[in-house]
Order: C-alpha cells, then structure tokens, then sequence
C-alpha cells in the first residue's frame, strides 16, 4: 500500500518536479492583478489625497469654500485645527479644516 502512495507522489513525466520558470507561471496572474489594482485604484486615490493635503494648506482668509455637510460660505477666520466660515450676514460657523472639499473659483453666489 505504500508503494502505491510514493508512485502517485511522483512527476507524471517521470523528471524533476517543476521549478524555477514553471513555477512563476503560477504566480504571474496574482503579480498582473496587483500591477493593475496599484494603477486603477491606489495610486489615483494617493494622488486625490496629496491634493487635498495641499487645498488644506493653501487655505486663506477670503476664500469661498463648500465643506463635506454641504455648506458653502467665505473664511473668516483659521487655525491649525479649525476653520471659521460665515455662510451668511452674521451667522458664522466653526468647522474643522479636515472638512473643506474645494475652494469655489470665481463668484460662485
């Protein structure tokens, strides 16, 4: 019986086993997928990431902004850590810089 097992663990071509560049056929397709998951999706969301790093950095008293509740009003006021917009005649709101989307170009009323 156990003569049986070591003949069915042998190469069916009767040579070495497999290696080498037999191998990496296996491996290929995983190694295609992750190229092509880098290029669709990680790289283009670190780039949107680096952008939004430097709007963050960039902001200045003046700028009309949209924040990520929607509200859209002009900078009064900025620190490290916060943001104070006025969205309308003496109504101003204190948000976190982290949640301005984009900075509105041109006038946008």
């Amino acid at each position: 019986m156990l003569g049986i097992a070591f003949a069915m663990a042998q190469n069916p071509a009767g040579g070495p086993p497999a290696g080498g560049l037999e191998a990496m056929k296996g491996f290929f397709p995983l190694i295609l997928m992750f190229v092509i998951f880098y290029f669709l999706l990680i790289r283009p969301q670190q780039k949107k990431q680096k952008e939004h790093k430097n709007l963050l950095a960039n902001l200045k008293r003046g700028d009309e902004i949209v924040t990520a509740g929607g509200l859209i009003g002009k900078i009064t006021a900025i620190t490290d850590r916060t943001v104070t917009i006025e969205v309308a005649d003496k109504v101003r709101v204190k948000i976190l810089r982290g949640q301005v989307l984009t900075v509105l170009q041109g006038d946008q009323s």
